[in-house]
């Protein structure tokens, strides 16, 4: 292969992989607007208010039906919470979104095999079971006010861009 061959293969290659991830941040990204511009506080309150297992399950549930790449789910996970949603069930629709989706368990039965699905979609939950489990033992009610003011984009004074306590 010349290197003028392998310059356009190149250069097709990245314009394919720039569709495949662009439609999905792009979709991610739409939802979280529509989630900040139409939901109300009140409203996701009232469909994630808490960290209880039907909760969970829901959020869950509607993380696997987004199917979003890792980047739109932080962001519609983040609209949720900033929206009046439980942090916990914030962050197990983050990690349905990106872990539960139909996509993933037919790229890996095409892949690895159906035994790696299944392990994918049975895994997936009792992780989300750790998660919750885990994260009712960290996040008490005053890191969950904090993680909100920082959501809401009003931090504390000594809160630096690297995410760390000065």
């Amino acid at each position: 292969m010349h290197f003028g061959e392998a310059l356009l293969h190149a250069l097709n290659m990245t314009l394919v992989m720039t569709w495949e991830v662009f439609w999905a941040l792009v979709l991610g990204f739409a939802l979280s607007g529509i989630i900040q511009a139409v939901v109300s506080k009140g409203e996701m309150s009232r469909l994630l208010p808490d960290s209880a297992p039907r909760t969970m399950l829901k959020a869950s549930a509607r993380g696997a039906a987004s199917s979003s790449c890792s980047y739109a789910a932080t962001a519609i996970a983040r609209s949720i919470f900033r929206k009046g949603g439980d942090f916990i069930a914030a962050m197990a629709f983050q990690f349905a979104s990106t872990n539960l989706v139909l996509e993933l368990g037919i790229v890996m039965i095409v892949l690895l095999g159906w035994r790696f699905a299944i392990a994918e979609f049975i895994g997936g939950p009792i992780m989300i079971a750790l998660l919750v489990v885990l994260l009712r033992q960290v996040m008490n009610r005053e890191r969950s006010e904090e993680a909100r003011r920082h959501a809401e984009g009003s931090v504390p004074a000594g809160w630096k861009a690297t995410r760390r306590w000065t």
